[in-house]
């Protein structure tokens, strides 16, 4: 009887076990996937390749891809163990600003590929001041950003 017991607790373990381990697999793969996705939309957008054609710096091609790998793995490395990381005040400033850099070109070659400037233009009937509201855009956002990380 003894020896029924314990080899139903076992299994009941080894279940346990190989449960956690078919999440473990699942989530990895998700992971993965998603991760894929959200990369190959950055580059379908043409975002990364737009700035290595204003900056002229083609030739440092695998750096970018590198630094871009890098930084996906590490933005998921510090929102999975939610790591802190305090470089001071002028380093989150220049974090703040190159990322907000980078979301700007993102948002203009998305808005581009959609080709959502030319339909506003048509909707509205606009011949001159396009400038203007792509300037409100880009102040509405930054306005945004202040309450949402201010408040």
């Amino acid at each position: 009887m003894m020896q029924l017991l314990r080899t139903q607790k076992e299994r009941s373990e080894e279940l346990i076990l190989l449960k956690y381990a078919f999440l473990a697999v699942c989530g990895f793969c998700a992971g993965a996937v998603i991760s894929g996705g959200l990369f190959d939309f950055i580059v379908m957008i043409g975002a990364v390749t737009r700035i290595i054609g204003k900056s002229h710096t083609s030739k440092h091609i695998r750096l970018y891809e590198n630094v871009v790998i890098l930084g996906g793995v590490f933005g998921c490395l510090v929102s999975l163990y939610d790591i802190r990381i305090n470089l001071g005040a002028w380093f989150g400033a220049a974090f703040g600003l190159f990322s907000g850099i980078f979301l700007g070109c993102l948002a203009m070659s998305l808005t581009e590929t959609l080709n959502g400037i030319p339909i506003l233009n048509r909707r509205f009937k606009l011949s001159v001041g396009i400038q203007y509201i792509i300037f409100a855009l880009a102040l509405g956002k930054f306005a945004g950003s202040i309450v949402f990380f201010f408040t």
